[in-house]
């Protein structure tokens, strides 16, 4: 398996390659069964893809991020029934459960900081612009700063992200596991909701609340450390 690339940030931004893998990715291979099987066995993608794909869609999007929507609700679902055991090996269980199981799809296709692609110019420039990410998340902030992983952030929060759940599981044999659903459950639960919220029967019916939980879901899967970095 390939180490993760550089970490997204301002000096590392999304390259040519990348963002020609995006666009496309956003136009409709996201809903093709064999990505979304390697989206499910990688949790997402990793914490550069991660966030660069999110990135990408407010961007091209403008801010409608229907696509990352639909995905995160998928993935944090399955995340809420990953949580559904008990007993005395449930720690065990879970941990295996919430490791990922496959490669980054696009760190498998080798794409990284480096990547040559077939967009330039002003059009690449616009496409890897984390301003609308920024915007999307900082007005929701209040919503999400409270889930975010006590370790990625260095702070003594209680919160964690999936890999450093998972690290936790694999050191404490019999964890206290209350906290962590109960924080899963509400961000599947408001993401599905956000995600309902782009059908034409539901429209107008987005909360901030969903907003947030899309961004939660994302550094929950992927980590929030470079999520931060950017914010």
């Amino acid at each position: 398996m390939r180490p993760d690339p550089a970490p997204l940030t301002i000096d590392a931004p999304l390259s040519p390659g990348e963002v020609h893998y995006l666009w496309w990715f956003i136009q409709g291979s996201i809903m093709n069964p064999e990505v979304r099987r390697c989206l499910w066995r990688a949790w997402g993608m990793c914490p550069r893809h991660g966030v660069g794909a999110l990135a990408a869609e407010a961007a091209f999007r403008h801010g409608y991020l229907h696509g990352p929507a639909i995905l995160y609700a998928d993935l944090m679902e399955r995340a809420a029934r990953a949580f559904r055991l008990s007993g005395p090996l449930a720690g065990a269980r879970l941990a295996h459960r919430l490791r990922s199981h496959g490669p980054c799809l696009m760190c498998e296709m080798g794409l990284g900081p480096d990547s040559p692609g077939f967009v330039s110019g002003p059009r690449l420039s616009t496409r890897r612009d984390l301003g609308p990410l920024r915007r999307f998340a900082g007005s929701v902030e209040r919503y999400w700063r409270g889930m975010v992983c006590g370790r990625c952030a260095r702070t003594k929060g209680a919160a964690r992200c999936r890999g450093h759940l998972v690290q936790d599981l694999e050191r404490n044999p019999a964890p206290e596991l209350a906290r962590h659903r109960a924080l899963v459950a509400w961000i599947a639960r408001h993401t599905e909701r956000f995600s309902a919220s782009f059908r034409l029967d539901l429209s107008g019916t987005d909360t901030p609340e969903g907003r947030a939980a899309l961004v939660s879901a994302v550094g929950w899967c992927s980590g929030w450390k470079v999520l931060l970095g950017l914010l």
